[in-house]
């Protein structure tokens, strides 16, 4: 917050963790549920409620979060970042949250979390020195360790973003055996593996394939 505060010069917000919610339904169902929203957050120490029905006011309170990405980057200029995410069950998304803070914190890298709560899904924002192997390498190991804690803890390696390239160890981590089916389906769908090789499905080429024969 403190980050996306600097960064779109946003007035009426505490460096603090923060809670958005969006509510829908009719005029008097939203109020109902915006004041019972404030009510609970106040009960567990929750402050300085806000909300808003106009849209030119509902998005002055979303800039934080649409800006966090470009806020990020901009604490500490020059270095790259990529976001990675993970998805856990409510009852242990805390605990995921707080064990990932400590990790960040312990590695001594920059990465604000941020993410969509209500479904146990969160978000790093890691940045690394582009120039400086060492630092992707660290970079690289906190996303691997976020993986992990959030496979351990009942949850998924990735919640929306995908699997792509950095996470399919991960995938075999998480699903184990079942890894061999996907690959059997990638298989037949696509013999010569020429759809988006080297991605999602842990697949090796069939060039390589052969030369191991």
């Amino acid at each position: 917050m403190d980050a996306c505060i600097r960064y779109s010069k946003l007035t009426g917000f505490d460096a603090k963790p923060t809670l958005f919610f969006e509510f829908h339904g009719t005029g008097a169902g939203v109020r109902e549920q915006a004041e019972m929203m404030q009510s609970l957050a106040a009960e567990h120490g929750g402050s300085a409620f806000e909300w808003e029905t106009n849209p030119e006011d509902r998005a002055r309170l979303w800039k934080a979060r649409h800006n966090a990405y470009y806020a990020a980057l901009a604490l500490t200029p020059g270095r790259q970042a990529f976001a990675t995410d993970a998805c856990v069950p409510i009852s242990r998304l805390s605990e995921c949250v707080m064990e990932t803070k400590a990790d960040v914190v312990a590695t001594g890298m920059t990465a604000p979390i941020v993410g969509h709560v209500g479904d146990g899904n969160f978000h790093l924002v890691i940045l690394f020195d582009p120039k400086d192997p060492a630092d992707r390498e660290r970079a690289e190991g906190l996303a691997r360790r976020c993986s992990a804690r959030a496979i351990r803890m009942g949850g998924t390696c990735t919640g929306e973003h995908g699997i792509g390239m950095h996470k399919l160890d991960a995938l075999v981590d998480e699903h184990g055996d079942a890894v061999a089916l996907m690959t059997s389906i990638k298989r037949a769908l696509d013999p010569l593996n020429i759809l988006n090789p080297g991605k999602t499905v842990p697949v090796r080429s069939q060039k390589t394939e052969r030369m191991s024969q």
